[in-house]
């Protein structure tokens, strides 16, 4: 299947401007060395500032991406510079994509005994590969084997030891990142992996198994942690995930008296061992399905403290979330819906009415209880899924009203939403309102289409939340829009002060500022090639060529070659001994 047609202006929807703009640096620069198809995923190389290169990992369908992963350490909003350089490779480049075969494909071509050579060969390579295989084998072979006991009473049939095994290996390779001098948090991710695995067992009603995985997880890392903390690493995200997990698995699960009672016990044994709260998960086991104030609750009866009797405790939205996961995942949506309002969380109450078709209820309840855009936006996508798109639209100019931190991506849905049921005013006021927030060039040329003649007016608004919008990272898109209306000083005034990491964007307004501003062209680029001269900082000479020759162009569209000549002998006298530089200044003829 070929890679899916994607847009540029879906590339910007999925990644901020600065993000947008590195990436397609990285692409012009020929940073992805690799690049390959196998099906339905692309995978790629993409060399950084890291010694090794980031790997990334696409997935796909006929519809477009279904996923986006890199290694890299980026956390911000929407994808990294090193996935958007892989998909501008993909569409721009897909004759250097390399077809290669599916596992599916590969496994094909072996016989019994090529496959098992094959995998012996691997466990060689990578002796902990066979703890993941044995447990695998375990599931797919003993789907109900004969069970073994780990403590009286509560039996499970999965192979702990791997568990336990997985989660020291874990540890320990761990400790050999830190050892190469890698900061970020090479743990979480793969014992999350393991955690989820004790979910599903509890999803699926084998809740003794869940128990006995989470046990093994959570024993294993409190008597192993010291291996790992000594390098700064700290427990507080896995021990949460783990916490969030106990309070499913104990609330699916029907537990005995002294069941309750072993796990009661093995998680304040963790707190103490381990420097963790669990206090969340021994609410959960306290608490169960039968406590008093729950029941009225689940039954109508809403009171102010909710579910709880005395001091509401900083986790009790989160314990709502689990319980209203559960209650959905049960069908009990009427106890979902008393649940969700007692404990105050209305954005799962109102989508819940939406989606169980109770349009006017959640119309109604919407007016009174919604009270921020997240809330609203929610609740609009739900109606919209439901079909009914006048009153997804009617919520959706609502949530602009509310505060929150989702009003770009309301914005662009509502908009996206109000032209497909013919509505462009409401379509130019939501990308406006996206706009207010995020400005980007794709949607100040699309509300051009939108705003047909009235377009003037508009666009002076616009104009005036360019120049006053101080949020991080717009600096492309302002430079964009001000070089596509020929605001020049505007443009220059955006990146003047810039540091030289933005360098591509400094250089497009140079260019265009040439023939109006010459003056400030060869100021701004001389400043910034002296400092890497004077510095004497040779691996950055190209950088300081390329500020020369903006400073050289703009001497000679100016009608100044003489004052060029003059300022280039004076950098030959000054720097005449760094002879990299002086081959520089030969090989690109800046005579």
């Amino acid at each position: 299947m070929s890679f899916p047609n994607i847009s540029e202006f879906t590339v910007r929807r999925y990644a901020n401007a600065k993000s947008f703009q590195r990436g397609e640096a990285y692409f012009e620069a020929g940073a992805v060395t690799t690049i390959t198809q196998r099906g339905h995923q692309i995978q790629a190389e993409v060399e950084g500032n890291e010694r090794l290169p980031y790997r990334i990992s696409l997935n796909f369908d006929d519809q477009g991406i279904t996923s986006a992963k890199c290694t890299c350490a980026y956390n911000l909003d929407g994808w990294c510079k090193h996935i958007v350089a892989t998909i501008l490779v993909s569409t721009r480049q897909p004759e250097i994509i390399e077809q290669r075969p599916t596992l599916e494909q590969l496994l094909d071509r072996l016989d019994h005994v090529q496959s098992q050579r094959l995998l012996q060969e691997l466990v060689a390579e990578q002796p902990q590969l066979i703890d993941v295989i044995d447990q695998h084998v375990s599931w797919m072979t003993n789907p109900v084997p004969k069970p073994i006991s780990t403590k009286p009473g509560r039996q499970v049939s999965v192979n702990l030891a791997s568990f336990r095994g997985q989660v020291k290996q874990i540890l320990r390779d761990a400790v050999r990142y830190f050892e190469e001098g890698y900061e970020e948090d090479p743990i979480t991710e793969d014992l999350f992996s393991l955690v989820q695995t004790a979910l599903e067992f509890s999803q699926q009603g084998e809740s003794n198994n869940a128990i006995a995985i989470l046990e093994a997880i959570t024993s294993t890392c409190a008597e192993n942690w010291n291996e790992v903390s000594e390098y700064g690493a700290d427990n507080d995200e896995i021990a949460w995930e783990l916490n969030l997990a106990w309070c499913e698995v104990i609330l699916m699960a029907e537990l005995t008296s002294e069941e309750k009672v072993d796990v009661q016990v093995s998680l304040e044994v963790w707190q103490d061992e381990w420097n963790a709260d669990f206090s969340m998960s021994l609410d959960a086991l306290r608490q169960g399905w039968d406590y008093p104030h729950l029941l009225r609750v689940l039954q109508g009866d809403i009171s102010e403290m909710g579910v709880w009797e005395r001091e509401i405790p900083n986790y009790a939205d989160d314990l709502a979330q689990i319980r209203l996961k559960i209650l959905e995942r049960q069908e009990r949506y009427q106890e979902y819906l008393y649940l969700a309002q007692a404990e105050g969380q209305t954005q799962e109450y109102l989508t819940m009415l939406g989606r169980l078709g109770r349009v006017e209820e959640a119309m109604a309840a919407a007016q009174i209880q919604m009270n921020s855009i997240e809330d609203a936006f929610a609740l609009a996508k739900t109606l919209a899924e439901q079909g009914s798109l006048p009153e997804a639209l009617d919520i959706a100019q609502v949530g602009f009203k509310l505060p929150g931190n989702c009003q770009y991506e309301l914005g662009i849905w509502t908009s996206d939403l109000a032209e497909a049921v013919g509505n462009p005013e409401i379509s130019l006021l939501a990308l406006k309102a996206a706009f207010q927030v995020k400005p980007c060039f794709v949607d100040y040329q699309k509300m051009a289409e939108l705003a047909g003649e009235n377009w003037e007016s508009v666009k002076t608004d616009l104009l005036k939340i360019v120049r006053t919008c101080k949020s991080w990272g717009i600096e492309s898109a302002k430079v964009d829009i001000f070089l596509h209306e020929g605001l020049i000083e505007d443009a220059i005034s955006t990146i003047s002060e810039l540091s030289s990491y933005n360098s591509a964007l400094i250089h497009k307004v140079m260019l265009a500022a040439i023939p109006n501003n010459p003056d400030w062209v060869i100021t701004n680029a001389r400043r910034r090639a002296e400092k890497i001269m004077d510095q004497g900082k040779a691996e950055y000479y190209g950088e300081a060529v390329e500020w020369l020759k903006k400073v050289r162009t703009a001497y000679i569209k100016s009608g100044r070659e003489a004052d060029w000549s003059k300022y280039r002998e004076k950098l030959i006298d000054i720097h005449a001994r760094k002879r990299k530089l002086m081959g520089m200044l030969k090989e690109q003829e800046m005579d």
